[in-house]
This record gives structure tokens, C-alpha cells and sequence, in this order.
């Protein structure tokens, strides 16, 4: 593969020609030919727009085609494309511009003008729009600009992308991915889940994330394969979509949703291939729940920010419910002693710390060097803060994890950002954010507040001061209240001891 990743997506669009890329609904469909032409203008745009090799593209905008279209743009002028969550504020955008200092940022259309005041205090970086019917001030720029026909020469280690997951300090850590990352990843998925060039993909993805984005996207060009661009997960177009579609990527709360479903038939589901789940654990009533009444088994992988996809369930084999699969063509996995700290291997059949190495592996965290030395050790292997074990077949199960992150919808929310906040209310003492079995999201986001001395704060007050403080799907769904927080004798609040009390609480 070449690794520069423009140069290989731009060879197998050419080779596609007419044939269909991106199609929606509202009946704005891009051939191949198309994206190649209006990825060229966008082009032209950006570097009118003074972005260079190695100059970070910023991007918080709603789904639409033109959306994959400026990545590609981004990518074919040298630059490092980085997505924002829709849902994120005005006060969470001002810390990825400072740090990131990117030389252009693309927002929605109703957000200019507040994005350019956020810019103006935080590094100055160009603000543009855009929007989802191919308007915005960035798509009149490409109407008027040069196309780039030469693309800039990038390196296997040249950065591709940056994308930010939240540590557990709170401070969002932006994880460096290269072209080698990127389109290494691509290539090994399009081989393990058998697509080719007549793969239609419902896509109902966000596309601000791996998921959405790289796993997605990457593999449907890499393939030369279509997908049908949908801005949201409805149950009732899904329906409508796989009589046409052949395979779908979701998250686990798309199939529980579509399981509540009695439209949900083996007939329904005749014409798909494949149904893969991520971004959360998939638990194994969901997937026999699923393969008794579709007759398909979804096929569960393993992946994350820093790394893209590690492991997967085979296409061919078992697909094992409550494992997330064997280690992806040049892909290593090693389960370590997690309390020694020295990395020694476990042997198989032990829980310990899950480590990867391969070239999908990311370059370390932006700007972060410590940060990076932590987690990214010197024989290449990368701490994923996950517990797991191997069985004898060789299928790695996630068993927990040794961070207390809660993965709501398939999105990553870190606790101490949120207790941060609430801990800065008036009347509040001190809280605790937990993850609680939830039958939609996988986990619901709770709060447990202890109240300051004399006060009584209500529910509805707390949720409603994070309302523009933090996006919603970081927001907790309920907030209990407490005397005190329950510790160990070094002083640790024990979430274990708050989420056995709590757990009903969405049942």
C-alpha cells in the first residue's frame, strides 16, 4: 500500500470512475468521479485559505457528504484532519483550538459567528462554514478557488489526523494518527470482513470519531464500495435500507433498539451480509437476541481512539458472543501483570492489563510527551487501560476496565470532567460519576453529589447547570445525593461500592 493515504484512496477512486461513493436520501449523491472533483476545489479552497503540510484542519460540523469530502481535501493538501463532536460547547471548542492552534477551523453555518469570537480568543485560527445541502462560506470558497491537482508528498509517520479522548484528569488528550496508522487499519479490515467494490454500507454513524469515520469511510474507499449517508439512527429507515444495503456498522444500542423492533425478521434482514458492533461492549443477550431472530450473528471488534481496530471476530468461524475476537493481521496482543507494573506477560487464561502493538498503533498524544512516554512503551506496545483475557482459541474478552470511563451510546465519558463541574456548584461538598447498566445507552452517565453543609441542592438544578457546560451526551441522566462518598483507607472514593448501590437505577 502506498502510504501516503490520498494518493491510495485517489487510485481506487479513478479505477471507480462513475460508480456510486456517496448517496442519501435527499437524493445529493456523489459518484467517484464526483468526490474526486469537488475534493480537488476543496482543495484548492484550503490552501487558498493558507493551510500547508502539517497544518491542523478543525471541523465541527453536522453529517453530510461534503463533510468526507473536505477530510479527503485535508489529507490531499497535507494537513491533519480533526473532527469535533457535534455535541461539544463553545467552552469545550476553546480548549481543542488552544491546544491544537489549528490554522483553520470549519464550523456549521449558524455557529460563525460565535466560532470566530471563540478563534479570536484562543489562537486566531481562520473561521469558515459548512453546511449540509453543499452551503457554507467553505463551499463558495471551492467554487471559486483553483483545483490542486498535485497532491503534496507525506510520509508513512506524517500525520494523517488528530483526534481527542478525554484522560482521566479531565484534560482531553489529542491522540496523533498517521498515514500508516490509518490506511494499514483499512487495508486489514477491508480483508478480514470480505468487502469489495459491491458493498452498499448503511451508514448512520456520526462521522466525528474512529468509528464513524475511519472505520467506516476508510474501509468503503479503500474497497471502492458505496454507502448510503444517513445523518442519524432511526430505526424506521434502517428498515427502509437494508433492501438495498449489504452490510451495517452500529453501535450496541442500535441493536437494542432494532430488537425492540417486531419488524425485525430473518426476511427483513435477507439481503445483508454483515452487521458489525462497536465502540461499547456488545453484551451476549444482545447478540443471541439478534442471531435468533435475523439468523445473522453481528460480528463484534475491538478498537479505540489511539489505535484504531485491534481484534475481531472472524467472518468465517465462530463469532464468539462476549469476546471481541483474535488480534487483526499484523496486529499483537499481550495480557500483562498490571499491579508489578513491569509488563511481564500473564499466562494465557489470566486477566491482566490488554497491550497492543502494530502499525495501526498511534505516534503519542499532541504535545503530551509524558503523557506519551506513560502509555506508548519503548518495544512499541500500548497500555489500553482495558482488563482482559485470552481463551485457549485465542479470542481476547474484555472484562473491565481499569480507568473508570463510561461508554454511553457508544460515546466515551470521563468522570472527572464531569465531577469537575459539578464540584464548582454552589451547595455541592464533592460528587462521584459512575457508569449504571442502561438498557439504550449500555451505561448511563449518574451522578452522586454529597451536599455542602446546610445546603440542599435538587436534581433538576444540577442538570440543568451542565446543560451549556458540557455536551449532552456527558450530561448525567439522573443525579442522587449522598451524606458521604464511600473510601478505601488511602482515601479513594470506592465507584465499585456507589455502582452495586445504584444499579437498578435504569432498569
Amino acid at each position: 500500500m502506498n502510504h501516503n493515504l490520498f494518493a491510495t484512496f485517489e487510485k481506487r477512486m479513478t479505477e471507480r470512475g462513475d460508480a456510486p461513493f456517496i448517496t442519501t436520501r435527499e437524493g445529493r449523491d456523489y459518484r467517484y468521479s464526483d468526490a474526486l472533483e469537488a475534493v480537488a476545489r476543496l482543495a484548492g479552497a484550503l490552501v487558498a485559505l493558507g493551510v500547508g503540510p502539517g497544518d491542523r484542519v478543525a471541523v465541527q460540523v453536522d453529517k453530510s457528504p461534503e463533510a468526507i469530502l473536505l477530510y479527503l481535501a485535508s489529507l490531499k493538501v497535507g494537513g491533519v484532519y480533526l473532527p469535533l463532536n457535534t455535541g461539544y460547547t463553545s467552552e469545550e471548542i476553546r480548549y481543542f483550538l488552544g491546544d491544537a492552534e489549528p490554522a483553520l477551523f470549519v464550523c456549521r453555518p449558524d455557529s460563525l459567528t460565535a466560532a470566530r469570537e471563540v478563534a479570536a480568543s484562543c489562537g486566531g485560527a481562520r473561521v469558515e462554514s459548512l453546511g449540509t445541502a453543499a452551503d457554507g462560506s467553505l463551499m463558495e470558497a471551492a467554487e471559486a478557488a483553483t483545483p490542486v491537482t498535485e497532491m503534496l508528498e507525506r510520509g508513512p509517520d506524517d500525520l494523517a489526523a488528530i483526534l481527542y479522548t478525554s484522560g482521566t484528569t479531565g484534560r482531553s488528550k489529542g491522540a496523533m494518527l498517521s498515514h500508516r496508522n490509518l490506511g494499514s487499519n483499512a487495508e486489514s479490515l477491508v480483508e478480514a470482513w470480505r468487502f469489495d467494490e459491491h458493498d452498499r454500507l448503511i451508514h448512520a454513524l456520526p462521522i466525528f470519531h474512529t468509528h464513524g469515520l475511519f472505520v467506516a469511510c476508510n474501509v468503503i474507499l479503500m474497497a471502492g464500495a458505496s454507502m448510503r449517508f444517513l445523518a442519524k439512527f432511526d430505526p424506521d429507515v434502517i428498515f427502509e435500507e437494508m433492501a438495498e444495503g449489504t452490510t451495517m456498522m452500529g453501535v450496541p444500542t442500535f441493536y437494542t433498539r432494532l430488537l425492540k423492533d417486531p419488524r425485525l425478521t430473518r426476511e427483513a434482514t435477507a439481503r445483508m451480509r454483515l452487521f458489525t458492533s462497536g465502540s461499547a461492549p456488545l453484551t451476549a443477550e444482545t447478540h443471541e437476541a439478534f442471531e435468533a431472530a435475523t439468523g445473522h450473528a453481528i460480528l463484534e471488534r475491538y478498537g479505540m481512539t489511539e489505535t484504531n481496530m485491534n481484534t475481531s471476530n472472524p467472518y468465517d468461524g465462530d463469532r464468539i458472543a462476549g469476546t471481541v475476537g483474535m488480534p487483526l493481521p499484523g496486529v499483537e496482543v499481550r495480557i500483562t501483570d498490571r499491579e508489578g507494573g513491569n509488563h511481564t506477560p500473564l499466562p494465557q487464561g489470566e486477566i491482566g492489563m490488554l497491550e497492543v502493538r502494530g502499525p495501526n498503533v498511534f505516534q503519542g498524544y499532541w504535545r503530551m510527551p509524558e503523557k506519551t512516554a506513560e502509555e506508548l512503551l519503548e518495544d512499541g506496545f500500548f497500555i489500553t487501560g482495558d482488563l482482559a483475557q485470552i481463551d485457549e482459541r485465542g479470542y481476547v474478552q474484555i472484562v473491565g476496565r481499569d480507568k473508570d470511563l463510561v461508554i454511553s451510546g457508544g460515546y466515551n465519558v470521563y468522570p472527572k470532567e464531569v465531577e469537575g463541574h459539578i464540584d464548582e456548584m454552589d451547595g455541592v461538598a464533592e460528587s462521584a460519576v459512575i457508569g449504571l447498566p442502561h438498557p439504550d445507552l449500555g451505561e448511563g452517565v449518574t451522578a452522586v453529589v454529597v451536599p455542602a453543609e446546610g445546603a440542599s441542592p435538587q436534581e433538576a438544578d444540577v442538570i440543568a447547570a451542565l446543560s451549556d457546560k458540557l455536551a449532552r451526551y456527558k450530561q448525567p441522566k439522573r443525579v442522587f445525593f449522598v451524606d458521604s462518598l464511600p473510601r478505601n483507607t488511602m482515601g479513594k472514593v470506592q465507584k465499585n461500592q456507589l455502582r452495586d448501590r445504584f444499579k437498578d437505577t435504569y432498569r
